[in-house]
């Protein structure tokens, strides 16, 4: 990597004494060398940063990436590649997969498989064998492998027993438990919000109620097991005044919540484009200035991509039968701004807590430190398909032009910097 110089950038850094400050940042051979208010350049590639922001790289805790199985909707070259361009330099991997991974053998090919990459990549391990919520996956020997966290991604855990044994399972190694909250009994086959817009076009709804009892549940079970538990993609007002309340009682509770879901409302679904069909659906307005409020607050300690890429013949289809998710990597950014946070409040909620979440260290901006940097801005950029890194094109924001660009993503010595 050639030695750069980032001239002028504010630095968003909690942990820095040069927080929120003006500075250079100098670069030599993927390492900080130097971090002043002024470094004059010399046989340095100049990027003048003015008006930007520098942070550590930020971090996806909820990213489907298609490798084991899966690899013609994204693989972890063409995932990286989208992640860099979205500002991440680290991904936790979702174990929606084929076959799922509930094995160390399958952990550890991943493992083997993301190396040499920019982007760090952590493989999640699955609760129960296939995914199929019925018996316990081989948790301790995925996490002596490498897997950082345990989920069934999609397939909720239905069985209260199950998850209950997971969690005192996981609290035995101090694992993480993480639950996708809703009640498949009540959710059923619906596919999209229960509300004015399903009634507007006679369909049937999945309710709120469906997402909120797990939780309900899960918390529950928590309390009882002592252990700590984290939920994805919360998308009901109700959910963030529930774990609010459990954060408050002391339990050990985190949560986060798609960056689709800040900006976006089942109004999207008027004309029944299958890029905003989505799980959990989009809400209401009430629903969203809520978990803006949460993210705000602090109730919400992390926002996610959920970034779930499909070949074009999942989504040009019937409303019904297309599948569930859009591509999220490249759009998190802007979808944060457009939902009004300013950029300390993106590093906390896209660096800092998603690695505070999985216990993992974090990463510093200080001198004589590997560089794992993101700068970016509110400028805007237009998306097209040229410009998507994904192996999938289903974003219902390809074409538009959004405010909120990634210039320089940094990591593992390696260098992403947008065209």
């Amino acid at each position: 990597m050639m030695n750069i110089l980032i001239k002028s950038c504010t630095l968003v850094s909690p942990a820095s004494p040069h927080h929120l400050k003006v500075v250079d940042v100098l670069l030599e051979n993927g390492i900080i060398s130097k971090i002043a208010a002024d470094i004059e350049p010399s046989e340095t590639k100049t990027i003048d940063a003015k008006g930007k922001y520098l942070s550590v790289g930020f971090f996806d805790l909820n990213t489907n990436l298609g490798e084991l199985g899966l690899e013609n909707k994204e693989d972890f070259i063409s995932g990286s590649a989208a992640a860099a361009a979205g500002g991440f330099t680290g991904v936790g991997v979702m174990p929606n997969t084929q076959p799922p991974v509930d094995a160390k053998a399958q952990v550890e090919y991943l493992k083997n498989r993301a190396k040499g990459l920019l982007v760090d990549i952590f493989p999640y391990g699955t609760i129960s064998q296939k995914k199929e919520g019925k018996d316990l996956a081989e948790m301790y020997d995925m996490t002596q492998s490498g897997a950082v966290a345990f989920t069934d991604g999609t397939a909720p855990v239905q069985d209260a027993g199950l998850m209950e044994r997971a969690l005192l399972y996981a609290k035995g190694f101090d694992a993480l438990v993480i639950s996708y909250p809703e009640d498949s009994s009540i959710a059923g086959k619906a596919k999209m919000n229960e509300g004015e817009m399903s009634t507007y076009l006679g369909m049937k709804g999945i309710p709120n109620i469906a997402e909120e009892l797990m939780i309900v549940r899960d918390l529950y079970l928590a309390e009882y097991t002592q252990s700590k538990i984290h939920f994805t993609s919360i998308s009901t007002a109700h959910s963030v005044a529930l774990i609010k309340a459990a954060k408050a009682k002391g339990l050990q509770v985190t949560c986060d919540v798609t960056a689709h879901h800040l900006v976006l409302t089942e109004q999207a679904l008027h004309d029944f484009d299958t890029h905003y069909k989505v799980k959990p659906p989009l809400r209401t307005n009430t629903d969203v200035e809520a978990l803006l409020t949460g993210v705000k607050d602090g109730t919400i300690d992390a926002v996610v991509s959920q970034h779930t890429p499909h070949e074009i013949e999942f989504k040009e289809v019937e409303f019904e039968t297309a599948a569930y998710g859009i591509t999220g990597l490249q759009t998190a950014l802007p979808l944060l701004f457009k939902a009004g946070l300013n950029a300390q409040e993106i590093v906390e909620k896209l660096a800092i807590g998603p690695r505070n979440i999985l216990g993992l260290q974090q990463p510093e901006i200080k001198e004589g430190v590997l560089a794992n940097l993101t700068l970016f801005d509110e400028s805007e950029w237009h998306y097209t398909t040229e410009n998507n890194y994904s192996k999938s094109k289903n974003s219902p924001f390809i074409g538009e032009k959004l405010k909120g660009k990634v210039w320089l993503t940094i990591n593992n010595h390696q260098l992403y910097e947008a065209k």
